[in-house]
């Protein structure tokens, strides 16, 4: 390289990255030319930049999706700790704009709306929502096993101690959920969102109730359904395809319900109509745990993010208060709200090895893009949680029957005992 353009790239870079305040980090081209954030220090991690284009996508006006589609495009790689090369995204996307950068922005934002609302109709409309929630999980299960570990939960785990395996936390988790619910033995309990079946059969098999899962995801439903086959639980155990919204259509209401991971494809305009449909299938006296992510107040919302263009279409974060507001409103009661942060980081970062200690397998099954969409995804994820941008919570609720709503004082019970024994094969 000549020497008038590596010190052209030195002192770009430099100026670039003047204000950085990160973990210490390389840049490598691809001739092999080197950059470090901080001369002297051992990288905590390289970025690979493979191309020109790329290096232009990380130097001008960069944002979340022009450097996520580098990366699953295999444009910019990562060598070393994938978790800290977040802190060099969110330094990059939060710098100052120009007035042009916002122009494009808008006008490509418009345009890609433009053209969802053609093809699946309007946001949260029932077709849309399914196809978003197709477009994301009706993946072969054969490439979730090997990274969800035995319980196929695909949701935030429990860990008692950080060293704990993912299966433990998983059904660690479980079991919480079914605590906190006070399942009882020959219950109607009723999964919204049931994903591949973890909590209908933990909840079956351990607590003895009647369990029923509903999903939109069609290979979440088939795989459901074979699981309930072979641990022997129908009838006692039930999934099928069926939109929240088509709930009323489900026969009698229900004296447990839970919903855990789905909270995040309902949309803020749809919160209310959640909450009250979640009200109406309940009994009077009846207990109901929300379990998902919500965004903290402080951060700002993304209107145009990775993760809504190639993760969850139309997904769409709102606070704690909003959910609360609105589950007061529909008529329910909030006995209990957890947060379990660190949690989901830890979930995220045993999900994040898992997925790179399987890549050659994963990709018999899915394409490299689809991979990597996944990796970077989880990676990003963790990250936003261990800052404090996203939370996940456990919202407990009641519907009072003439102001009892049939719960002990204390919460001891859900403790008294350790949950390792609840550890199970499904």
């Amino acid at each position: 390289m000549p020497d008038v353009l590596q010190a052209q790239r030195q002192k770009l870079l430099d100026d670039l990255f003047r204000n950085y305040s990160g973990p210490t980090f390389a840049i490598r081209l691809w001739n092999g030319w080197h950059w470090l954030s901080l001369a002297g220090e051992r990288p905590a991690f390289t970025v690979v930049v493979e191309t020109p284009g790329a290096l232009r996508a990380l130097i001008a006006n960069p944002n979340e999706v022009t450097l996520g589609e580098a990366f699953i495009h295999r444009e910019i790689d990562v060598e070393g700790n994938i978790f800290s090369v977040f802190s060099v995204a969110e330094y990059l996307v939060s710098r100052p704009r120009n007035l042009l950068y916002w122009t494009n922005d808008l006008f490509l934002r418009t345009l890609a709306g433009t053209e969802r609302w053609f093809h699946l109709g309007a946001p949260h409309s029932k077709s849309r929502d399914r196809a978003s929630i197709t477009y994301h999980y009706d993946q072969p299960i054969e490439f979730f096993r090997p990274w969800l570990g035995s319980t196929l939960a695909y949701s935030c785990a429990y860990f008692r101690t950080a060293g704990d395996s993912l299966d433990l936390a998983q059904t660690q988790k479980l079991e919480l959920i079914c605590r906190k619910l006070r399942l009882q033995p020959l219950e109607r309990f009723l999964d919204v969102g049931c994903g591949w079946g973890s909590l209908i059969l933990h909840a079956a098999d351990k607590h003895r109730v009647h369990a029923h899962g509903i999903t939109l995801s069609t290979i979440q439903a088939e795989t459901t359904q074979y699981r309930i086959e072979e641990c022997n639980l129908q009838p006692r155990c039930v999934v099928e395809l069926r939109d929240y919204r088509d709930c009323d259509q489900l026969f009698g209401t229900f004296d447990k319900i839970a919903s855990v991971g789905m909270f995040e494809h309902v949309g803020p305009d749809n919160l209310s109509r959640y909450f009250r449909t979640v009200c109406n299938l309940l009994s009077p006296g009846g207990t109901f745990l929300n379990h998902g992510i919500a965004r903290s107040a402080l951060s700002p919302v993304r209107k145009d993010s990775f993760i809504d263009r190639y993760v969850f279409p139309d997904g769409r974060l709102v606070t704690l208060s909003q959910a609360v507001s609105a589950a007061e409103t529909a008529g329910l009661e909030v006995r209990d709200v957890e947060n379990l942060r660190e949690h989901y980081e830890l979930t995220l970062r045993q999900w994040v090895e898992g997925l790179r200690e399987n890549e050659e397998e994963l990709r018999r099954y899915v394409s490299e893009t689809t991979y990597r969409i996944w990796l970077l995804y989880m990676a990003g994820s963790a990250a936003a949680f261990h800052r404090g941008d996203i939370a996940v919570y456990q919202v407990l609720c009641s519907r009072p029957e003439q102001g009892a709503c049939r719960l002990p004082l204390v919460r001891e019970d859900w403790y008294a005992t350790s949950m390792k024994e609840h550890e199970i094969e499904v």
